[in-house]
């Protein structure tokens, strides 16, 4: 028998995944294209192993070190996949580039050349997701896409990224603008979309399969316009601790 905590845990991945299932039949998709990334940034390892207890395979972190320290710490039978979400400094990269299975946070030229230097050493390819900042915010990291008759600038870099052979660049993530809902972040999860179908144009011999976006307040909006990764903490787990606690 269960522990009350994975009880409740369990009970919510239930509904999200009931939702994810209504917003993907609502829009004509497969809901076997879309994968839940259950973010786990600040909580404790006790929070995350019931939530793998509970059916979590897929956990998304926004601090290396702390990540690194929880994946030691968790002892699990089942395998899960650690996804790196969060914006990630130059000096932690080689942590990154030997702990996770996928980044969903490459933002820039410089970071790629540092995760290309690291996984040449680890013996590895990297699979990677570009990020666009598609609501032209300064407070928000990746690329500017704010812009669709600026995209053609963003070629000779996203070019140089696809030619590093110790990266794999598997599609496009993005943080939109924090509204209350999924309705005024739908253009911005569209934009990303169709941002997605001008880069596969331009370089069609790379994946573009992927697109991380929506998380507890819009993921179902950002199913409907492509999603197949998104990234639900607070309806899975509740209100995330203080960093730190």
């Amino acid at each position: 028998m269960d522990d009350p905590l994975t009880d409740k845990i369990r009970a919510n991945l239930e509904q999200v995944y009931e939702r994810i299932l209504r917003a993907a039949s609502g829009a004509g998709r497969n809901p076997e294209e879309i994968r839940l990334v259950v973010v786990t940034k600040t909580h404790p390892v006790e929070s995350i192993r019931a939530a793998v207890q509970a059916g979590a395979r897929i956990l998304g972190e926004n601090y290396a070190e702390e990540a690194v320290q929880k994946m030691k710490n968790l002892e699990s039978a089942q395998p899960v996949e650690w996804h790196m979400i969060g914006h990630v400094q130059s000096r932690k990269a080689r942590l990154v580039c030997e702990h996770f299975d996928l980044v969903h946070s490459l933002d820039s030229l410089r970071l790629a050349g540092r995760y290309e230097l690291f996984a040449a050493e680890a013996g590895r390819v990297l699979p990677v997701l570009l990020e666009f900042n598609v609501g032209g915010e300064e407070s928000k990291s990746g690329w500017d896409a704010s812009e669709p008759d600026r995209w053609e600038d963003l070629l000779p870099e996203i070019s140089q990224i696809a030619s590093m052979p110790h990266l794999e660049v598997r599609g496009l993530m993005t943080m939109p603008p924090l509204f209350s809902g999924g309705e005024l972040t739908r253009p911005y999860f569209r934009k990303l979309f169709q941002l997605r179908q001008f880069l596969a144009g331009q370089f069609p011999e790379k994946r573009w399969d992927e697109l991380s976006m929506g998380t507890s307040a819009d993921y179902e909006a950002a199913i409907q316009e492509g999603a197949t990764l998104v990234r639900v903490g607070q309806a899975i787990l509740g209100p995330r601790p203080p960093r730190g606690l």
